[in-house]
C-alpha cells in the first residue's frame, strides 16, 4: 500500500504529563491516579471508577514542557476511522483526540499541525519520549503526547503499535521503533530526519502487517531496525542528503550503501521494516 510520509511536527512530542484536572461540574469524586493504556487515558477516581479518554472531553492537563508548566484540553475524542488508500485498516484500538493547547494571552489553539490527511488529532502513549525521537520505557504513569502529523502518530496508525503483538506472536516495540526511524529517513538511527513533509514511500515489513504496493514505479531505498538503517540503496530527499554523507555521518553504513543494499541484503543483515521510494 501506498502512504504519505513526513517528519514529526514540533508539537508532536510535547512532555510528561504531571496531572489531570477534568472540568466536570457534577463529578464528585477527585482524581487518583492518570495512566495510559495504548492510545487512551485511564483516569482512576478516588471513589474506583475509572474514566476513559471519551469520557473526557473538556478535560485539562497540566504538562511540562521543557521547564515551563502548560495547560492542554482535549476538546475531542473518536475512534480512528482508518484509511484504506493508505492501508490504515480501523483497528478499534486507536482513539484520535482533539487536543488545544492554552497560550500566553489565555487563548487556546489546536496542538497538532495538519498532516497530509489534513487530520489535526494526536493521542497519548505511554513511556519517555527521548531526544532521537523514540518513545522508550518510562517511569510508571509517564507518558507523552504525540500528533498524527508526526512519525510515532503514523506510526501507530500503520499498525506498529507498541503496545500489541505481531501475527506471530513477536513484540512490536521493535518494529514501532523501526517504523519511526524509516518514517523520518533516520538512517543514522540518531534522530536526524533527511526526508520533507508530504514525501510519498511504499512501506512494507517482515510481519505481514503492512505489504508492498503490487505495481510501483517506486525503486528500493532501504531496510530498518529500531537501531536506523542497514543499508541504503538511495536516499530519499536529494536535497536533504546524499549516500557519501551517509557514510560519512554513520561509519556502520560505510560499504552497504548504492547498489549493494537490496531487499535481500536488508533482511540477511537483520532489517524488520522496508521502503521503497521514487528514485
Amino acid at each position: 500500500m501506498r502512504k504519505g510520509d513526513g517528519a514529526s511536527c514540533a508539537a508532536a512530542l510535547i512532555g510528561i504529563a504531571l496531572a489531570l484536572s477534568p472540568v466536570f461540574a457534577a463529578q464528585a469524586a477527585a482524581p487518583a491516579a492518570v495512566e495510559v493504556e495504548g492510545t487512551e487515558f485511564r483516569l482512576t477516581l478516588a471513589d474506583g471508577r475509572v474514566l476513559t479518554s471519551p469520557q473526557l472531553v473538556g478535560a485539562q492537563l497540566s504538562i511540562l514542557t521543557n521547564g515551563v508548566m502548560q495547560r492542554v484540553r482535549i476538546e475531542a475524542v473518536q475512534p480512528d476511522p482508518g484509511d484504506l488508500a493508505r492501508g490504515i485498516k480501523p483497528s478499534g484500538e486507536v482513539w484520535l483526540h482533539t487536543f488545544s493547547i492554552q497560550g500566553g494571552d489565555g487563548g487556546w489553539s489546536n496542538l497538532c499541525d495538519a498532516g497530509p490527511d489534513g487530520r489535526r488529532q494526536g493521542f497519548p502513549l505511554a513511556g519517555h519520549a527521548r531526544p532521537d525521537g523514540v518513545i522508550g520505557p518510562g517511569a510508571p504513569g509517564e507518558f507523552a503526547l504525540t500528533c498524527t502529523s508526526g512519525a510515532q502518530g503514523k506510526c501507530i496508525r500503520l499498525g506498529y503499535r507498541p503496545w500489541d503483538k505481531a501475527p506471530d506472536g513477536a513484540p512490536l516495540t521493535g518494529a514501532f521503533a523501526a517504523c519511526v526511524r524509516l518514517i523520518r529517513a533516520d538512517y543514522a538511527g540518531d534522530g536526524r530526519s533527511t526526508t520533507r513533509n508530504g514525501q510519498p514511500v511504499d512501506i512494507y515489513d517482515s510481519f505481514g502487517i503492512q505489504t508492498p504496493a503490487i505495481a510501483t514505479s517506486y525503486e528500493f531505498e532501504a531496510g530498518f531496525t529500531p537501531d536506523g538503517a542497514v543499508c541504503v540503496r538511495h536516499v530519499r530527499v536529494k536535497e536533504n542528503a546524499t549516500l557519501a554523507a551517509v557514510e560519512a555521518q554513520t561509519p556502520r553504513l560505510a560499504g552497504h550503501v548504492g547498489e549493494v543494499c537490496t531487499e535481500a541484503y536488508a533482511r540477511n543483515a537483520g532489517a524488520i521494516l522496508f521502503v521503497r521510494s521514487p528514485p
